[in-house]
């Protein structure tokens, strides 16, 4: 199985933005053929040097991460999370 992380932090970190950005990144589950599970979770101990996201997306393969990134419904969401984001890191893995 393959596992990508993506930690995200947002331009406007007010909780309502938060909230908003998980939402529209939950809203892809379901409609992404290879997306077996998304979750997202919120930072409990927010700070200035920390990310408000984290998103977790698990795959069967490295051929199914590569559609998700390409699906029109991935691409929708990317494109209001580029609009809010200050900055990322990710970390994508194989899990045994």
């Amino acid at each position: 199985m393959i596992v990508n992380n993506v930690l995200l932090k947002l331009k406007d970190r007010e909780e309502d933005n938060v909230k908003k950005a998980q939402a529209v990144l939950l809203g892809m589950k379901g409609k992404i053929e290879g997306l077996l599970d998304i979750q997202v979770e919120t930072n409990l101990r927010p700070s200035s040097s920390a990310y408000d996201l984290l998103l977790i997306t698990k795959f069967a393969s490295l051929e199914d991460l590569d559609g998700y990134l390409v699906h029109p419904v991935h691409l929708e969401v990317a494109t209001y999370i580029g609009g809010v984001l200050d900055t990322q890191a990710s970390l994508c893995y194989e899990m045994q």
